[in-house]
C-alpha cells in the first residue's frame, strides 16, 4: 500500500456536492492498494498513521502523533498512487490491486484506525471525489508499506 500523507489543520472530501468524511486536525491519507497487498499491508500504515510523530510538541519539535495530539484522520482511497510513469507519458495502473480487492482493503484499513480510538472518516471508494484540506506546514509523507522489513 502507498500513503500520501499530509498534516492538515481540517480537511474534507465530498462527492456530488454532498460532504461525505471530514475532521479537524489531524492526518489526509491518500491511500492506494497495490496488486499483492494484503492485510498485513493495512497493518502497517494503520499503525505508521497512528504513530508517526509530526505534530508539534510544547518545544515546537515535530514529536508528537496524531494519537498523541487527538486528532483525527480522513483516508481517502486512490488508486492512481499505483500509478507506473516510467514509459511514456500515460499513466498504466496495472499495478493497482482489483477495485473488489481494493475496497475491502481500504475498509480494513480503516478498521484497524478506529479500533485504535481514533476519529476517522473516508471518502467514497470509486466515486469521483472532490478533497479540501488546509494542509499545516505543510508536512506531507510518503508511506509504502514495501519499504518495510519483514522479520
Amino acid at each position: 500500500m502507498r500513503a500520501v500523507v499530509q498534516r492538515v489543520a481540517r480537511a474534507s472530501v465530498s462527492v456530488d456536492g454532498e460532504i461525505v468524511g471530514a475532521i479537524g486536525p489531524g492526518l489526509l491519507a491518500f491511500v492506494g492498494a497495490l496488486a499483492g497487498d494484503g492485510n498485513l499491508d493495512a497493518a502497517f500504515i494503520a499503525h505508521k498513521l497512528a504513530s508517526l510523530r509530526i505534530f508539534h510538541d510544547e518545544a515546537g519539535k515535530m514529536n508528537r502523533s496524531v494519537t498523541d495530539v487527538g486528532g483525527g484522520i480522513l483516508v481517502v482511497s486512490q488508486f492512481t498512487l499505483a500509478a507506473e510513469t516510467t514509459s511514456g507519458t500515460r499513466p498504466s495502473f496495472t499495478a493497482a490491486l482489483p477495485p473488489n480487492q481494493a475496497e475491502l482493503l481500504l475498509a480494513e484499513l480503516v478498521a484497524l484506525l478506529k479500533a485504535q480510538g481514533l476519529t476517522v472518516a473516508s471518502g467514497r471508494f470509486g466515486a469521483v471525489m472532490s478533497v479540501e484540506l488546509v494542509n499545516q506546514g505543510p508536512v506531507t509523507i510518503i508511506l509504502d508499506s514495501r519499504a518495510k522489513k519483514h522479520k
